[in-house]
């Protein structure tokens, strides 16, 4: 019998706004206009003959048939990408990855060429993100985020290394303040990071040093901190896995180590055979073991 069907794209554009509760949202994750998405769902509403959406525009509420459509339509189309991705779980095509900025540029990056030499038909598409996100609905094959050290592994969580943290500077800041215990840094500039504002508090705190934490310059990423530590501008508190790099160069030093923190990095991952992806994990894992400790 012949399916009777509106358009797949009217359907997508519809749950793709039901459930982000914005048609700019909706527009964002499609990769289409504002306009496009409300166009494709006023030609749903005109299949099915009743109203999806009311209320503002700019934030569109469900109408009763709406909100009766979407969870049927999500569930068919969440089985209808499960279907597609174990067709193209081989070896060859794209895995999608998310993980913080500055983790893809001073970690992931320099590691990848080595990736791509002994996998050469499977393209790794990057993505930057600040937050958790969720595997079924963020579209990504992986995730590395960081959580709570000693959260279990399991076959959606890989544990890749426990974070340790110290404070980096230049070498000539560091020189010029003599820098040997931690009450060195009393006089030294401090630079702060925005999505991690708690960090010298806690350091100060984990290393027993009595000096009082003045505020000084923050920047929005970890990334804009490192530069500002290399180019002499004051001391940060930063990951021994972002700075190893930089330290083995001679651009910073760490006179006081690191110490061990309350995170891990960890590798979330989409459950089920998936034959690049297993590859890609075996990988990260692989390089997790044989990154240097301080």
């Amino acid at each position: 019998m012949k399916r009777r069907l509106p358009p797949l794209n009217a359907l997508r554009a519809f749950e793709a706004a039901a459930r982000l509760g914005r048609m700019t949202a909706a527009a964002e994750e499609l990769s289409v206009t504002p306009g496009a998405i409300s166009r494709q769902v006023r030609q749903l509403e005109q299949a099915l003959g009743v109203p999806l959406f009311e209320g503002a525009k700019n934030k569109p509420q469900l109408t009763a048939a709406g909100a009766s459509l979407w969870p049927a339509l999500s569930a068919a189309l969440d089985q209808m990408e499960t279907a597609v991705r174990e067709v193209r779980s081989g070896e060859s095509g794209t895995l999608d990855v998310s993980c913080f900025s500055t983790f893809t540029v001073k970690w992931l990056i320099p590691r990848l060429y080595e990736f791509n030499a002994s996998h050469p038909d499977t393209e790794i598409r990057l993505s930057a993100t600040g937050d958790a996100v969720d595997l079924d609905r963020g579209r990504y094959d992986l995730v590395i985020t960081v959580a709570e050290r000693g959260s279990p592994a399991s076959a959606a969580l890989l544990p890749l290394f426990v974070e340790r943290l110290g404070p980096v500077m230049a070498p000539a800041l560091a020189a010029r303040g003599d820098v040997r215990q931690p009450q060195d840094l009393a006089g030294l500039p401090l630079l702060h990071t925005k999505t991690r504002p708690e960090a010298w508090q806690a350091w100060c705190e984990s290393r027993g040093a009595g000096f009082p934490v003045q505020g000084g310059p923050a920047f929005e990423h970890y990334y804009f901190t490192l530069e500002a530590a290399v180019g002499g501008l004051g001391v940060c508190i930063a990951p021994w896995h972002l700075v190893m790099d930089d330290l083995r160069a001679g651009r910073l030093v760490a006179p006081l180590g690191f110490a061990e923190s309350d995170y891990q990095y960890v590798a979330m991952r989409r459950v089920g055979p998936h034959a690049r992806l297993d590859s890609f994990c075996g990988w990260l894992q692989e390089q997790a073991r044989e990154m240097p400790v301080p």
